[in-house]
């Protein structure tokens, strides 16, 4: 294929005007809504414009182009022993060896799709259910390679959402993990149009036999990942013409309400995306490396490692355990490293420990940290070769020691903890907001902005913004200081339409490209984006006032006491309550105070005890009350009663989705006789918090 190499790095402006960060487009101020915005620092990036990526083999090229034949690209960890399991060091495959077995596996697929083994019967679909590995990444380029379409299925879904998603997406083929093919083949007669499984790594002759046998009798043929890769060579072709058009993978949300929906995304989103996002990036004296945890499954994992193909940098898979995160990183070393709040906040709660430890230490890491943070809002440094080395440069040495590059995505994370880990890392923490749907690339701030704590950035260069107005949440593009209102988004990133969905896309996508992201923000002076709230979980209380229950998580959660929080109302009630886990290092201090004992995180029954004290409870619920009162609240905003528990929500008590975000109703089914009961308590005029 004809392949331009885009010229890189792509680097900003030398001087960021950090008070001028994106601008309205002339002439597109409507009313209810504000101008289109676009980032300020470049003219908006589409698939068409100069030295760009038009699609994912340009994307692939690139990255072979600029780190050659012989450089190191996919590592995975060793496994010494299964019983007791126990990994060695990362094993590397260069970029010479990853483009030919790409082709090989593409091959191989292309040939089972003309032979008729598989598809005919809609899309070219490939299903994937894995955890990361270097074979997920392979099978992806070779999916990208020969038009292909990936059907990613997450390790954490539920049987019915998996049944379902296979039989919507049509998928008669499936890359799985060993402990995922039982599931398939018990399935087999409710998925009538899966006639192969591929094990993703290799498999023992006694499980192939038994598996192979329990195949047969269900009419799918089961075979190994190599033997894919055995066809490719026998059958050898090159990559397939392709174009921005082509469609490239199925993209399952996660629903909180009923069936996944499955986006559309073609390798024109996903490569417009890809260049959005590495604008900027500047790696001159060493490959990048990024160390992959998070679920290829999810969008964001997918684009931030196909941002590493780009620049010609190199990925290693972690383990897969979450017990040893720490272990794969150390032993990585990346310099790049995309992650989310649920892990990062971990970090700054170990961190902040050593802040009251008390003594001599206690003292130089606060003064350590006060220095930093003053440093941070006036400049927007985050080194300092100082308190970096006697301080700060033992967190960094957790992650590895090598950061360059932190990126925080999924969900929230409060200001302060954006603050600390910036100063603690010593390297660019970048915040941004996206959706499946716009390839999670919709913004992002920039390095350096002393200020943008809080905020989600500017548009990313592909992508366009406006606030549309809300007027039942009184959220509206005239509000002062700042306009608010729904965000929409469009531009290269973003997807048309949900498969096999066009009620669910109509209300989406509308005829001008723009998508509505379900999310309230504001724009600030300096032309960066706050997600202030949610369009949806809008609830009238007994008195006739409405309450937004997520924006009030998500301010009471800002307390370091919350590990996570639920926010319950009733419109037969007249008050909101709160179902609290708290943070275990929070609640043991606040627990020995009551207790006048020692209680540690690690003193799991106390903990449970102190939960039901009415002491502790009242200590925790002050902690909250903090919160309400820093963000002004109104008396019905506010939490009136708790209910606290160390049993957390979860995937798999069906509490949280896949990608984390919390399911209300089963929430509250898991402590509907808790919340009940403490109405009724009130009802019969017996106080309790």
């Amino acid at each position: 294929m004809d392949f331009q190499p885009v010229q890189l790095p792509w680097p900003y402006p030398a001087k960021l005007d950090y008070s001028r960060q994106s601008v309205a487009v002339p002439g597109t101020k409507k009313p209810g809504q504000t101008a289109h915005y676009r980032n300020a620092t470049q003219p908006l990036l589409t698939v068409n414009s100069p030295n760009t990526f038009r699609h994912l083999q340009d994307v692939f090229q690139n990255g072979l182009h600029m780190a050659g034949p012989e450089t190191r690209f996919l590592g995975q960890r060793t496994v010494l022993s299964t019983n007791p399991l126990k990994f060695g060091d990362y094993e590397w495959q260069t970029w010479g060896v990853v483009n030919a077995r790409r082709k090989a596996i593409g091959s191989g697929l292309h040939k089972l799709f003309q032979d008729g083994v598989i598809g005919g019967t809609g899309l070219p679909t490939v299903g994937i259910w894995s955890k990361n590995c270097s074979n997920w990444q392979l099978l992806d380029f070779s999916i990208h390679a020969y038009n292909l379409v990936s059907v990613s299925l997450y390790d954490t879904l539920g049987k019915d959402a998996v049944e379902f998603i296979i039989n919507h997406a049509e998928t008669s083929i499936i890359f799985a993990s060993a402990q995922h093919l039982p599931s398939l083949l018990k399935m087999s007669s409710r998925t009538p149009l899966v006639k192969v499984l591929v094990a993703m790594e290799p498999l023992s002759g006694e499980t192939k036999n038994i598996l192979e046998s329990w195949g047969q009798e269900r009419g799918i043929k089961i075979m190994q990942f190599h033997e894919i890769e055995d066809l490719g060579k026998a059958n050898m072709r090159e990559p397939l013409p392709t174009s921005s058009d082509t469609l490239t993978t199925i993209c399952y949300t996660s629903g909180t309400t009923g069936n996944p929906k499955g986006v559309l995304l073609t390798q024109g989103n996903l490569a417009n995306a890809v260049h959005s996002n590495i604008y900027g990036a500047v790696f001159e004296d060493q490959q990048p490396l990024l160390m992959s945890y998070l679920p290829l499954a999810h969008i964001y994992e997918r684009v931030q490692e196909l941002n590493m193909v780009a620049i010609g940098g190199a990925i290693g898979f972690g383990s897969g355990d979450p017990l040893r995160l720490l272990e794969d990183l150390q032993l990585c070393k990346p310099n790049f490293l995309p992650s989310v709040p649920r892990v990062l906040n971990r970090v700054v709660a170990s961190g902040m420990a050593a802040g009251q430890a008390g003594g001599i230490k206690g003292a130089l890491f606060n003064r350590a940290l006060q220095t930093k943070l003053q440093r941070l809002r006036t400049t927007g440094e985050v080194k300092h070769a100082f308190w970096d080395r006697l301080v700060f440069s033992k967190i960094q040495a957790v992650l590895g020691g090598n950061l360059r590059i932190v990126g925080c995505g999924s969900a929230p994370i409060t200001p302060s903890s954006m603050e600390f880990l910036r100063v603690a890392l010593a390297c660019d923490v970048i915040e941004g907001y996206g959706l499946t749907e716009n390839c999670g690339s919709a913004s992002r701030v920039l390095p350096g902005d002393p200020s943008s704590a809080g905020t989600v950035g500017p548009p990313t260069i592909g992508m366009e913004w406006k606030l549309v107005d809300v007027p039942s949440m009184g959220y509206t593009s005239e509000d002062k200081p700042n306009p608010r209102g729904e965000i929409y988004t469009r531009g290269g990133p973003c997807f048309q339409e949900y498969y096999k969905d066009e009620k669910n896309t109509r209300e989406t996508v509308d005829s001008e490209g723009w998508m509505r992201t379900g999310d309230v923000g504001e724009i600030d002076s300096c032309g960066r984006f706050k997600i202030v709230d949610r369009v949806k979980n809008i609830m009238k209380l007994a008195q006739g006032e409405y309450v937004a229950v997520e924006r009030i998580e998500a301010l009471y959660s800002a307390s370091p006491i919350c590990a996570q929080l639920y926010v319950h109302g009733d419109s037969l009630q007249s008050y909101l309550i709160g179902v609290l886990v708290p943070d275990p290092v929070q609640l043991a201090a606040i627990a020995s105070r009551v207790f006048s004992t020692k209680v540690t995180p690690e003193d799991g029954a106390v903990l449970v005890k102190a939960c039901q004290d009415p002491s502790v409870k009242k200590a925790l619920f002050a902690e909250l009350h903090k919160e309400a009162a820093k963000n002004s609240l109104k008396g019905f905003e506010q939490i009136k009663r708790i209910h606290v528990s160390m049993d957390p929500f979860t995937v798999e008590n069906n509490c949280l989705t896949p990608t984390l975000k919390l399911r209300r109703k089963d929430a509250y089914n898991k402590f509907k006789t808790e919340i009940d009961g403490i109405y009724a308590a009130d009802a019969a005029n017996q106080p309790r918090l």
